[in-house]
């Protein structure tokens, strides 16, 4: 454990970040596209990364936990205070850059979140707007299968002779 350990889990967070926001920028061009059919495929790897991103977050967590104690910060740090709490320049730069690179990679992915839930939210109210202006004569069917338009008022069938 320390920080050597704590400087590897943030390289894994950020490459599973930059993997995440390339899913998002799939979503994006299926989206823009008209491709929905394969959003759900899309959808399900944004979630396997989020899984693993979680899993790495547990980790990062356990991690920084450690090296607080090592270095003398409160009982669950932030990266924040870690850096303070760094005993030399260059671990303080190190996850500096973490913290710098970490931040700008959230600040693009909640962008890119943002335009694809404006996509989806344009792409269902056009969806709603064709369904509103369709008639719907679906009637009914016959015994031989074709399309009829079935009896013009209910009937009650009663089952007793």
């Amino acid at each position: 454990m320390g920080a050597q350990e704590l400087s590897t889990l943030l390289w894994r967070e950020r490459e599973l970040l930059e993997i995440l926001m390339f899913k998002l920028e799939e979503e994006k061009l299926l989206l823009t596209a008209g491709k929905t059919r394969w959003l759900p495929f899309a959808t399900r790897e944004v979630e396997q990364v989020i899984e693993r991103l979680r899993e790495n977050g547990i980790e990062r967590a356990m991690e920084l936990a450690a090296l607080g104690q090592e270095w003398g910060t409160e009982d669950d740090p932030s990266l924040r205070a870690v850096i303070a709490a760094a005993p030399t320049e260059a671990w303080r730069d190190n996850f500096t850059g973490h913290l710098v690179a970490l931040s700008e990679l959230a600040s693009s992915i909640a962008e890119l979140r943002d335009a694809n839930v404006q996509y989806l939210r344009a792409a269902a109210r056009v969806t709603q707007e064709t369904l509103a202006t369709m008639t719907p004569d679906a009637g009914t069917y016959d015994a031989r299968g074709q399309a009829g338009d079935g009896p013009s008022t209910a009937h009650l069938f009663d089952g007793r002779m």
